[in-house]
């Protein structure tokens, strides 16, 4: 049964989509905002995307499929969390999509959410995005772009 509560999380970032699309999708970049995680995967349509590392002590192993990529636009992958408490079925997968709008150079990130079980389940999503999102922003802003555009 698919569920229909929905997540969504958005933020301007003073940097290029080219930039931002870069820190999505280079695993030495994701760790750095992404609490530590290890993502692996190509992300080309229909191939394994998978999270792993370490949180409050656990080992985790959390899983998707890449289900679109537009690069510089739109990345969406299914995914289901190994910590989350729910079996590991098809129906059990929740929807992440990121959304790239470039503007003057700066990028507005929506990240958005889907079919999550409960309203519960909704706040704590949108509070962890909150974070990696802010990290990520922190990163690019700070760091990442100016070594790397100026």
């Amino acid at each position: 049964m698919k569920h229909n509560i929905m997540g969504q999380v958005s933020i301007t970032i003073d940097a290029p989509a080219s930039a931002v699309w870069e820190a999505l999708t280079n695993p030495k970049i994701i760790k750095q905002y992404f609490f530590e995680t290890d993502a692996h995967s190509d992300w080309s349509v229909g191939s394994p995307l998978t999270f792993e590392g370490e949180w409050e002590g656990k080992l985790y192993q959390d899983k998707g499929t890449i289900l679109a990529n537009k690069t510089n636009k739109l990345l969406r992958y299914s995914y289901w969390s190994s910590m989350s408490g729910i079996d590991d079925k098809p129906e059990n997968y929740v929807t992440v999509t990121y959304e790239l709008l470039d503007k003057d150079g700066k990028t507005t990130l929506t990240v958005t959410q889907e079919n999550i079980p409960n309203k519960k389940m909704k706040e704590h999503a949108e509070g962890n995005w909150k974070k990696v999102l802010a990290n990520l922003k922190n990163l690019l802003e700070n760091q990442f772009v100016n070594s790397n555009y100026n």
